[in-house]
């Protein structure tokens, strides 16, 4: 299976990662690498997250963070749409 990320998800991790460096840029580093391990296990099982709340979409919370991958399964492919904090408003489409 093949991981893709979104053009949307990147600037996501970006944009968390310089958030989180403002106030400290360690934790800012783990945070991302965090984010990427976890979405990366998903190729094992990636039905493993719950349904999305945006059809034909599922989630995975990433653990130890606030965050959570939207993404796509298709036959060989896994698609991060986009990484949100879980406290966010939700889209109603990505």
């Amino acid at each position: 299976m093949k991981l893709i990320w979104s053009p949307t998800a990147l600037a996501d991790l970006e944009a968390i990662r310089a958030y989180i460096a403002e106030e400290h840029l360690v934790a800012s580093q783990k945070v991302a690498r965090s984010i990427r391990t976890s979405i990366e296990r998903l190729l094992d099982f990636p039905v493993a997250g719950r349904v999305g709340r945006v059809s034909g979409t599922r989630e995975w919370v990433i653990a130890g963070t606030a965050y959570i991958a939207v993404y796509t399964v298709m036959e060989d492919e896994l698609r991060i749409v986009s990484i949100l904090h879980g406290r966010r408003s939700w889209p109603k489409t990505f």
